[in-house]
């Protein structure tokens, strides 16, 4: 699934296309679930300007950062409710204090050098332009802040790219359409060092030294992303995925990878479905549970934040506590 170069101009920068419609289905019951965002924490914390509030100094490997999966997945018509992830688009997700965003990216059809953001093989109706675009302008107003991007070469479909491809356009990006100073490319940084800037975390081959992803573990990542499970209990399992990965972060604090933790899972159920009972049953409840610690969990990618805004703000305030 692609777009002609005639329909670029079209979708537009920065807008990722037509508004998304509405849901398939609506957000499930729950005392966990919200539909409207606030603008502070629970903690008191100006959810477009938190990471501001603390020490320059600290890396971003002492931190607590929430995020999304498949971060522009916004609308079930670009797909289906299989792959829709997300309600908000990337800058009210900024705005919300969402700081981690799950880029992936095949090649766009009629735009030989150009990269657009899909989901396996369904086309998101929004370029790497457009997104890199709305990092900058969010980043502009809020020079406090940093983003970490995971950009995924995806691999799926007609506009499936091989590495050396994957490479050139990342380069056309980074030079040809004058990205490059926006990013902080190699060794975690600190919090003062990463401000204002997109910390880029490779998930694509390349020799040039970045940090380079994993949905394991390498020298830069220890990552819980369980997406499939056998069995009769699926989500239960995945729910005791996550608590251990919660548990490691918190017990190793000087541990030299940055800790990922999915809480998103996929094998068979709706991700609003699985989202919203992992959330009931095992996030919200082991994070009420330790409201007043402190913990360094990592990134925290989640679906649907804006039925969950109470754990996306719990998660921020573990960095303050």
């Amino acid at each position: 699934m692609g777009i002609a170069r005639r329909d670029l101009l079209r979708w537009g920068a920065g807008t990722g296309g037509a508004a998304a419609v509405g849901s398939l289905f609506g957000p499930v019951s729950s005392a966990t679930a919200r539909t409207a965002a606030s603008s502070a924490t629970p903690g008191g914390l100006p959810t477009d300007s938190w990471m501001s509030r603390l020490d320059g100094s600290l890396s971003l490997l002492d931190l607590t950062v929430p995020g999304t999966h498949d971060s522009c997945c916004q609308n079930p018509w670009y797909g289906t409710e299989w792959s829709h992830t997300q309600n908000w688009g990337i800058p009210q997700q900024l705005q919300e204090g969402v700081r981690f965003l799950d880029i992936r990216c095949n090649g766009l059809e009629g735009a030989p050098d150009e990269l657009g953001i899909y989901h396996a093989d369904n086309y998101q109706h929004i370029r790497l332009q457009d997104v890199l675009d709305q990092c900058r302008s969010f980043l502009a107003a809020h020079p406090g802040e940093t983003v970490l991007m995971r950009l995924r070469n995806e691999r799926a479909g007609g506009q499936s790219l091989d590495d050396p491809e994957f490479q050139r356009r990342v380069n056309h990006y980074l030079d040809g359409l004058g990205y490059r100073g926006m990013f902080h490319f190699y060794g975690w940084p600190t919090l003062g060092t990463a401000r204002g800037k997109v910390v880029l975390l490779a998930d694509f081959a390349n020799p040039w030294g970045l940090i380079d992803w994993s949905s394991g573990q390498n020298d830069w990542f220890d990552t819980q992303d369980v997406w499939q499970i056998g069995g009769t209990d699926a989500l239960g399992d995945k729910g005791r995925y996550i608590t251990a990965q919660f548990d490691k972060a918190f017990l190793n604090p000087a541990y030299p990878r940055m800790f990922v933790n999915f809480l998103s899972y996929a094998g068979g159920y709706w991700p609003k479905s699985s989202s919203q009972t992992l959330m009931d049953r095992t996030v919200y409840p082991y994070l009420v549970a330790r409201t007043r610690q402190r913990a360094r969990f990592g990134i925290v990618p989640m679906d649907f934040p804006d039925f969950h805004v109470n754990v996306l703000q719990m998660l921020i305030d573990k960095n303050f506590v």
